[in-house]
């Protein structure tokens, strides 16, 4: 964890300053899930893995863009998997002297209209068991009182249909303030509501 001034940033740095790449991990509220990329990274250049605790899309964005500001030596190169791959677009957008560079990983839809080509895509990859499970898990964390660990297993049902060839990596969480299936509660619905605008201009 990297404290600046009076407030606490919760990141992770990895290799040597400056630090010119910034991993961001999914869920929302999935911190650590880049952990091994940033470590493979930072052989070779200083690597940020900042962890989102805010509860709301402007929340997350203004938090990110924070960190940039204040831990890294902008412009940096942003990579940004699953949900962070949307969350990077949109710092990227508001922010655009942050980033020199913008790389999606795994992202989500960017408009509504592809969400069901994908939803399909994910059963399709599973067994009937399976799907029915990532279903209910999904509408669990949708819910006001959702299953303990029902985000953890989320991710690993669509860490299997969306990964083509997927090797063993090292892992390790981190634990922020707030849990990180109260964090999905709060961001996704609005995140998924986003999906619903799209500017033509």
């Amino acid at each position: 964890m990297i404290g600046c001034g009076s407030d606490t940033m919760h990141a992770r740095a990895h290799g040597q300053p400056p630090y010119r790449v910034v991993v961001i991990h999914g869920g929302p509220g999935a911190a650590g899930d880049l952990f091994a990329v940033a470590r493979r990274l930072a052989a070779k250049r200083g690597v940020l893995e900042p962890m989102q605790t805010a509860t709301s899309v402007g929340g997350q964005v203004t938090e990110l863009s924070r960190q940039i500001e204040r831990q890294t030596h902008p412009p940096v190169i942003l990579i940004g998997h699953s949900w962070g791959a949307r969350l990077a677009a949109l710092v990227a957008a508001e922010h655009p002297a942050l980033v020199r560079k913008l790389i999606l990983v795994g992202s989500g839809a960017f408009e509504e209209k592809y969400v069901p080509m994908l939803r399909a895509r994910r059963m399709e990859r599973l067994t009937s068991a399976e799907g029915m499970e990532f279903e209910s898990l999904a509408q669990g964390l949708n819910g006001a009182d959702p299953p303990r660990g029902a985000l953890t297993r989320l991710g690993e049902l669509a860490a299997r249909t969306d990964i083509a060839d997927p090797v063993e990596v090292e892992t390790a969480t981190y634990m922020t303030p707030t849990d990180g299936q109260s964090i999905y509660a709060s961001v996704w619905p609005e995140a998924a509501a986003l999906l619903r605008f799209r500017c033509d201009g």
